[in-house]
């Protein structure tokens, strides 16, 4: 896989939120292809300033894993919120330009459009490599919820500024909901349909889950 667009990250929190903007005017949410026969799922660890991050690609709707991609950087940018994907992208990127199979949808463990400038990870991923992204974050970002049920399936609209820009949806009876937000050349209710059939009995869905295990199997390696 190779982005489309390409910009510095080592560079100013101002000059980061200028990328953010221009790039949010490039985000299409729609489907290109409505029956994906693969998924991919991104996770990045962190050891002090070092990013351990894994592409595990896997058939859809099976799961069977197709292909992994590792990579290891430095990173020089701290956390700060709202610009994760700043610090964490570099090393995405490393692995997604490794990856053999390209996948149809890439899911990351973050927001996509649900974001103060609609600018997540799923979101910036989606843009510089205009590949179907979606956010799946474990806590909320922005946006406002009505509670729904305690069962699995539940699900509840996540607004913004008067603008839908995810939902909140309970992937395992009474446990904690996930916030699922389109990152791009998606629709809200397709992210929802695949993040569901991505689920195997637990909270988290297969592709993130996994990995997740093998980004800190790769930095406890390293």
């Amino acid at each position: 896989m190779k982005p489309v667009i390409t910009h510095p990250f080592d560079i100013s929190l101002k000059q980061a939120r200028d990328i953010q903007e221009n790039l949010r005017k490039k985000v299409i949410l729609r489907v290109n292809k409505s029956k994906p026969e693969s998924v991919a799922g991104i996770d990045v660890a962190f050891r002090g300033n070092v990013a351990y991050a894994v592409c595990d690609v896997f058939s859809y709707p099976e799961l069977k894993l197709i292909e992994e991609s590792t990579a290891i950087r430095e990173v020089s940018l701290p956390y700060v919120p709202g610009f994760l994907s700043f610090r964490e992208i570099p090393v995405i990127m490393d692995a997604l330009l490794r990856i053999k199979f390209e996948p149809d949808v890439l899911i990351c463990d973050g927001q996509g459009v649900a974001h103060p400038r609609g600018m997540g990870l799923a979101t910036h991923i989606g843009v510089l490599f205009q590949k179907p992204t979606i956010g799946c974050a474990k806590s909320r970002l922005i946006g406002e919820y009505e509670e729904m049920g305690l069962e699995k399936g539940s699900m509840s609209t996540l607004s913004y500024m008067g603008r839908v820009v995810g939902c909140v949806l309970r992937t395992k009876t009474n446990v904690k909901p996930l916030f699922i937000s389109p990152g791009n050349l998606i629709t809200l209710g397709k992210a929802v349909e695949i993040i569901t059939g991505c689920i195997r009995g637990r909270r988290i869905p297969e592709p993130v889950r996994i990995a997740d295990i093998r980004s800190k199997e790769l930095k406890r390696l390293s």
